[in-house]
């Protein structure tokens, strides 16, 4: 997998059958690494530098001196880097939420077409177009640990047996491993992502639905047999798996993980994996002792990733969603003198705004507003529909606010042209955009596109469209008549969207702004083994305040529909209260 690649530097990681030295060769030149084990398995991570800005290489692999990739029988074109420059504006996939389960018709009426795959045929047929993104983005719910396939069900049986806890759910790293292997060996998609470089997030479903929902939820973990070692096996198959490739040689430098793995010297294998559980350990005891948010300069634009999820702070007093250490961080990132600032969190900061005023109310009543028995309501309701977004932790919620609106009112550099939140997580796909936010001269949108290989039922859609837009209005009359509910100064709009089946996003920085696409898969003629794109929405933005818009057939405005019964609620608000 070609996971970072900058200007004149680039990162590959690779998981391997046997220990040994892996090389990758573009032409002449050659970089290498020896593999480092953790429970058996064997990886490696090479960092390639003397490279060209702008320039596309070809490579090869080779595991103790034998050819390893690409593969001889290979029906994909050769893989190759693809350096970032400065000058050459920046294009990014993103998306999040994506089940591992067969591709044939049984499991693409159940799970839909995956959008991730069906990109990665696309760029086979044409693979040096420069249609294609320069990354892509993998905003959580890369693996579902808590939601498992057939096929790692058997693993599991074959492992240890689904009697035992935690059933059919992930127990360990071994486990993990697994999983992994899984997720990204279909062969396309092990193609598109030996390609095109990936930088990576993790959210609840990589570890557990709700993870870190609160602290009765974390204690509540703690008392099962099976819970220390899955999130300990969770922490350190994150690090090998998604976190390590994250990080740009600088900061691989900085890494402490990394600063042992290389310290090692002697010619056999580094054997990391009481180092990896240790490690995960300290992470879970303490939030601020690591930091899983990271930064990527593309040239014009920044991308700043936000730990949503390992950095919270749980203690009664303290709750927030970024704990003090990574606030003072992402406090120091936030700067404009960029044109586009990109800011990827797999929980959207911007939800709907009904959701949005919902989970505000249930945090304030889980905090003890109105008496203890609301608050053990508020607690069930939290975790029964997940309301444990950003507005579920308002006060950092807040903080993150301003940061940002001081960004984009030129108070902290240059203000940027837009300000872009890039998420995933609710399973449907859409634009929001802020509205009177006095001051301000960047343009600040949510974009959001979930599932990847996951849709929700439709009756599920029906009740997320009904609170997000259609009970924001009675939501927001509550809200703004409780002392206990702090309310934006600003409001946000959805503006295109939602859009629910399966979907791969991307963003590109235009001359007028930027241009943002859905795009999902489809079957064309029964051919199961090679899936098309189909244009879902593509939205062009100009920075200075005009957009414009296309969309596939029968995609258009479907949230809109819940608007009429929102407006009903209201007017039977305003008649009680009179």
């Amino acid at each position: 997998m070609v996971r970072y690649a900058g200007e004149r530097e680039a990162t590959l990681w690779a998981q391997t059958r046997d220990a040994g030295e892996l090389t990758v060769r573009i032409g002449e030149k050659s970089w290498s690494a020896r593999t480092f084990a953790a429970h058996g398995h064997h990886y490696a991570l090479v960092l390639l530098d003397g490279l060209e800005p702008g320039q596309v290489y070809e490579y090869t692999v080779e595991v103790n001196g034998e050819h390893a990739w690409p593969q001889p029988d290979s029906p994909f074109p050769a893989p190759f880097v693809k350096m970032l420059k400065a000058d050459r504006p920046t294009k990014m996939a993103f998306g999040s939420c994506r089940t591992s389960v067969p591709h044939d018709a049984k499991h693409n009426r159940t799970n839909g077409i995956d959008s991730l795959r069906a990109y990665a045929h696309e760029m086979a047929r044409h693979p040096r177009d420069e249609r294609w993104p320069d990354l892509v983005v993998l905003l959580g719910d890369q693996v579902y640990a808590d939601i498992t396939s057939e096929a790692m069900q058997e693993f599991i049986e074959e492992k240890r047996g689904l009697e035992s806890e935690p059933g059919e759910e992930l127990k360990d790293y071994v486990e993990y491993a697994h999983l992994y292997r899984l997720a990204y060996s279909e062969p396309a998609v092990r193609w598109m992502l030996s390609t095109m470089p990936s930088a990576m997030i993790f959210d609840d479903h990589d570890v557990r639905d709700d993870w870190n929902t609160s602290l009765a939820w974390h204690e509540e973990m703690n008392k099962t047999s099976w819970w220390h070692g899955r999130i300990v096996g969770a922490l350190s198959s994150y690090w090998v798996y998604q976190h390590c490739g994250n990080l740009s040689p600088e900061a691989l430098a900085e890494d402490e993980v990394w600063q042992k793995i290389t310290a090692h010297t002697g010619s056999d294998e580094l054997d990391i994996t009481d180092m990896i559980e240790a490690f995960a350990e300290k992470v879970d005891r303490d939030a601020q002792s690591y930091r899983f948010s990271y930064t990527r300069d593309l040239g014009e634009s920044k991308l700043i990733v936000v730990d949503s999820r390992a950095a919270r702070d749980l203690r009664p007093g303290h709750r927030a969603m970024l704990d003090a250490e990574e606030l003072d961080w992402l406090d120091g990132e936030l700067r404009g003198d960029v044109e586009h600032l990109f800011i990827g969190t797999s929980l959207p900061f911007f939800m709907p705004e009904g959701i949005h005023m919902l989970e505000a109310l249930d945090e304030a009543a889980c905090d003890g507003a109105w008496g203890k028995t609301v608050a053990s309501l508020g607690e069930k309701m939290r975790q029964t529909i997940d309301l444990e977004h950003w507005a579920a932790f308002s006060d950092t919620f807040f903080k993150v606010s301003d940061m940002v609106l001081e960004v984009a009112r030129g108070e902290r550099g240059v203000a940027p042209r837009t300000v872009t939140f890039l998420s995933g997580d609710i399973h449907n796909s859409f634009l929001s955009e802020v509205q009177d936010a006095d001051g301000t001269k960047s343009r600040i949108f949510q974009a959001v596109c979930s599932p990847i290989r996951n849709p929700l039922p439709r009756h599920v859609r029906a009740g997320q469209s009904i609170i997000g837009r259609g009970l924001a209005w009675p939501l927001r009359e509550v809200v703004e008549r409780t002392k206990a509910v702090r309310t934006p100064h600003y409001t946000w709009r959805t503006t295109h969207g939602p859009w629910f089946d399966n979907n791969l996003a991307t963003v590109e920085v235009t001359e007028k702004g930027l241009d943002f696409r859905w795009e999902a898969g489809e079957i064309v003629d029964g051919d199961l083994e090679h899936p098309r794109l189909r244009l879902v929405s593509d939205i062009r933005v100009d920075s200075d305040g005009d957009s414009n818009r296309m969309d596939s057939k029968g995609d258009r405005g479907r949230l809109q529909t819940w608007q009429p019964l929102g407006m009903r609620i209201v007017e039977q608000v305003k008649k009680l209260r009179r």
